[in-house]
């Protein structure tokens, strides 16, 4: 599968909340971010965890959020930020 995205595109990551093994932190869902890098891509670990073969494989991506987007009331430096690897299927342009 072919990467969505590109390093410096705005991304959202979707709002879900399905049951089940998930690999998407909670804190980051409905947030905007930018892609930083691609990883590569990898068999699905969401799938994985229940014994499926994880195909096809997912790109993984690197995506950068600014701190204060996702917490309000960070009381660090305003340029700080958190990169979490996310896989495309959690993704949509932002």
């Amino acid at each position: 599968m072919s990467p969505r995205f590109k390093p410096g595109d705005a991304v959202a990551v979707r709002r879900a909340y399905p049951p089940g093994h998930l690999r998407t932190p909670h804190y980051v869902r409905g947030r905007a971010g930018v892609v930083e890098r691609i990883c590569g891509s990898f068999a699905n670990p969401e799938e994985l965890a229940y014994g499926r073969d994880g195909l096809p494989a997912l790109p993984l991506y690197r995506v950068r959020f600014a701190q204060r987007q996702i917490w309000p009331d960070y009381a660090g430096a305003a340029g700080d930020t958190l990169d979490i690897e996310i896989y495309e299927h959690w993704l949509e342009p932002a």
